[in-house]
């Protein structure tokens, strides 16, 4: 029932908004290419029938009432800032599917009781000033006026940026809505990973949104000759290092949806005929279900101790963020079933392991993923790429899913 080539359409235009000679985009929140790509959404949340404002922290909503105004409304959402040179679905998908999703409501004059809100979230990606989430951090009253004095590469700070557009920071709070007039949140986006297609399936239901652990692994030994320490003798953080590092890579295997990434180490003093005297790693450990998350932190933190001990190295710890995981609503996810089953399009239940605008809404209101598949798995990338097919097929699902919810 959607319009799939309008869907298209309107994603390869907003796309035109911060392209780089790469072919991928860059657009930054309170910047001229979002305020520049924010009107033509604005546009089309008009067009599709919807009044439209923007609120204190900048987030875009176009609102489409229900026969009971007074009841409380389904959220759909996402974003449409980028990483650097990012591509074109990441974000952009949700918002341009939940547009799609009211104006065929508006088209073919389908009634329903709760009103509908399409938001296109502020800063959702954090690339510019190393600080995410800040719209629906705002939408669910958590935001807060430190966060708002995080700096990007400049110096400007989220709040001097704000000024810029127009925005009043001091206002921020204004941003919040009252959680009772919140009936659940849904959201649209391509999965970004290769489970969906490795299984030859367009669409998946989200089980939860994993909540990273970031740690920051330092590990001093004794720095010596290569050549005149023998083995036995040597305190070498670096092979202390890779000795925790393997475990674990194996102890976060032994859990089906547990990841482990070390993405940064650091070796002093790097010389090539030099035992380093002390090492640093970054680990990223995720999963949708605390204890199991904590279980592993618990089981590598216990090992690496021991291999510090057997080593004499001196091993430091220290948490940069710890975020929970957010289940999403098994009631929301058996409304996407259903509309599945009424579609016939097979679908799999599976963890997000990236971070999303809905994680924010923990303690606010019920919520609801789809993914798509993601071709390669690449994303934050040029070459990011889902079809037409698969976004129409998407969006057909998230249609069919907030009707349901709405007019219940």
């Amino acid at each position: 029932m959607i319009n799939q080539e309008r869907l298209w359409n309107r994603l390869v235009e907003l796309s035109e908004f911060g392209k780089q000679v790469s072919g991928g985009i860059t657009r930054f929140s309170f910047t001229e290419e979002e305020r520049e790509a924010k009107a033509l959404v604005a546009s089309y949340m008009k067009e599709a029938g919807m009044t439209v404002r923007e609120d204190a922290v900048g987030n875009l909503i176009g609102r489409k009432e229900g026969q009971r105004k007074d009841a409380p409304a389904v959220l759909i959402g996402s974003h449409i800032d980028t990483v650097p040179d990012g591509g074109r679905f990441d974000g952009a998908l949700g918002v341009i599917a939940g547009i799609e999703v009211v104006q065929t409501l508006h088209e073919q004059q389908i009634q329903h009781d709760h009103p509908i809100e399409v938001y296109a979230f502020t800063d959702e990606e954090g690339s510019r000033f190393g600080f995410g989430m800040i719209g629906s951090r705002g939408l669910a009253g958590i935001l807060t006026n430190e966060e708002l004095q995080h700096r990007d590469a400049n110096g400007v700070s989220i709040a001097e940026a704000m000024k810029e557009v127009g925005l009043n920071p001091e206002q921020y709070k204004d941003a919040a809505k009252d959680p009772s007039s919140v009936k659940g949140y849904v959201e649209l986006h391509i999965e970004q990973g290769r489970v969906l297609e490795q299984r030859g399936l367009a669409v998946g239901i989200v089980s939860g949104i994993a909540g990273p652990l970031w740690m920051k692994w330092t590990i001093a030994g004794e720095a010596g000759h290569a050549g005149a320490t023998p083995m036995a003798i040597r305190k070498d953080p670096l092979m202390a290092a890779a000795e925790m590092m393997q475990f674990i890579e194996a102890e976060a295997k032994k859990y089906p949806n547990a990841v482990a990434t070390i993405g940064q180490i650091s070796v002093k003093p790097g010389g090539v005929n030099v035992i380093p005297a002390e090492v640093a790693f970054t680990l990223d450990l995720r999963d949708i279900d605390e204890k199991t998350r904590d279980q592993v932190e618990a089981s590598i933190t216990a090992h690496a101790l021991e291999v510090s001990r057997k080593r004499a190295v001196e091993l430091k710890l220290e948490t940069m963020q710890r975020v929970e995981p957010v289940p999403c609503s098994e009631s929301i996810q058996n409304v996407i079933q259903a509309a599945c089953n009424k579609l016939d399009v097979e679908s799999f239940v599976l963890p997000s392991g990236a971070g999303h605008d809905g994680m924010q809404f923990k303690d606010y209101c019920p919520i609801g993923m789809i993914f798509i598949r993601s071709k390669d798995g690449i994303s934050h990338n040029p070459a990011e790429w889902s079809s037409i097919e698969d976004c129409g097929k998407g969006t057909e699902i998230l249609y069919e899913t907030v009707l349901a919810l709405a007019s219940e």
